[in-house]
């Protein structure tokens, strides 16, 4: 069973054609790209793809277009506080965007394109393997922003989100255990849950497996600057070590 690795919130990048759709100054828009990104999140994942897996990383900010949420709005719970597929609303609910702005061309170049490759890689596998197991990427900030669902305070080091139909007690708690040896404080679907699958499979296909993996931003990165901490190489070291123990362990 190869590895998926998705990255889909690492980029900071906003085509300059498109910076006028924004409601906010450019300087508050590199503010906000430093809340909303899972910076660094590509660099901490790049390791873990070993021989036979395959990774995709979503070049844009999810400022731009979020590749995670579902395209229309009425199946997409974020839609409700401005956070669908395009996002109208800033992490403290201010205005981003004009909420009547919808751009077709970025779902047609971005998230439509996006998910025919991720499907792509999926069939692909399927081709050669019994089953495929994603990789869901990301990373949270130490203290929940106001657009979140969970408030609660407490938030672990690493959490670890799964699907009822696409993730296994196996996978699950075979990762689980592999971050805990690692020294981290793991909690399961707290504060965010689930993980993507495309939609081309999802509640579908039992073959395609899935997982997500939230690291807390203060184990790797100043989050008021954005910049990576002195700790940066000892975590990428961790999570490195934490997949590599989870795939013998799932294996063996």
């Amino acid at each position: 069973m190869p590895f998926i690795f998705h990255i889909p919130h690492s980029s900071f990048e906003i085509p300059t054609k498109y910076l006028a759709d924004f409601a906010i100054s450019k300087d508050e828009l590199e503010s906000e790209k430093i809340k909303m990104t899972d910076s660094y999140t590509d660099e901490l994942f790049i390791d873990c793809v070993a021989d036979g897996d395959e990774k995709i990383i979503f070049p844009v900010s999810r400022l731009l277009v979020d590749v995670e949420r579902f395209s229309k709005d009425d199946k997409e719970p974020m839609a409700e506080i401005g956070m669908g597929m395009l996002y109208h609303s800033c992490h403290d609910l201010s205005e981003l965007r004009s909420s009547n702005a919808f751009n077709k061309e970025l779902k047609t170049t971005y998230y439509d394109q996006h998910h025919k490759a991720f499907t792509g890689l999926v069939d692909g596998q399927l081709k050669s393997y019994a089953e495929v197991l994603i990789i869901d990427c990301h990373s949270f900030p130490t203290k929940p922003w106001p657009y979140e669902r969970n408030q609660t305070g407490d938030r672990p080091e690493i959490c670890i989100g799964t699907d009822a139909f696409h993730t296994t007690t196996e996978i699950e708690v075979a990762l689980t255990n592999a971050f805990r040896k690692q020294g981290f404080d793991v909690n399961l679907d707290t504060p965010f849950s689930g993980s993507i699958v495309p939609m081309k499979f999802y509640q579908k296909d039992e073959r395609v497996k899935s997982i997500m993996i939230e690291i807390r931003r203060d184990l790797y990165m100043d989050e008021a600057t954005g910049g990576r901490n002195l700790s940066f190489t000892k975590t990428k070291q961790k999570v490195q070590s934490a997949i590599s123990n989870f795939r013998r362990e799932l294996f063996k």
